[in-house]
């Protein structure tokens, strides 16, 4: 019988993928903080959304946003913003730098589960 890395592992492979690929989008949006007409996108990842939603937690991050389209990781939304400007560029410099820094903690989060998923099956394999 082999050993199911995706049992064993759980969801902490995807997390860290879905991670990486908000930390792309997040980051782009840093950089057009002055673009005119640059409209900030997010990714949600199901399993946030739907946690969000069994623990009723509400966050700037998903009560702001508008559905556009699906993706294998999660869903790509475009942000409402709180205050319209002139130039039509929704990215707001805080939200965004407070949804980056939280991106990187749940990277670090799931990368420290990921790894002690695997000292835990190191320690299986070598009979410790």
């Amino acid at each position: 019988m082999g050993i199911s890395f995706e049992k064993g592992l759980g969801i902490h492979p995807s997390a860290l993928q879905f991670r990486a690929q908000r930390s792309t989008v997040l980051a782009s949006n840093l950089a057009n903080v002055d673009t005119p007409g640059f409209k900030a996108r997010d990714v949600v990842f199901a399993f946030d959304h739907t946690l969000e939603n069994a623990v009723a937690l509400s966050s700037p991050d998903t009560r702001h946003m508008g559905l556009s389209s699906q993706s294998a990781e999660g869903r790509m939304m475009y942000r409402i913003p709180y205050q319209q400007t002139t130039d039509d560029n929704t990215v707001e410099l805080g939200i965004e730098q407070a949804a980056f820094a939280r991106n990187t903690l749940d990277f670090q989060t799931s990368f420290t589960f990921l790894n002690m998923k695997f000292k835990g099956l190191d320690r299986a394999i070598n009979g410790r």
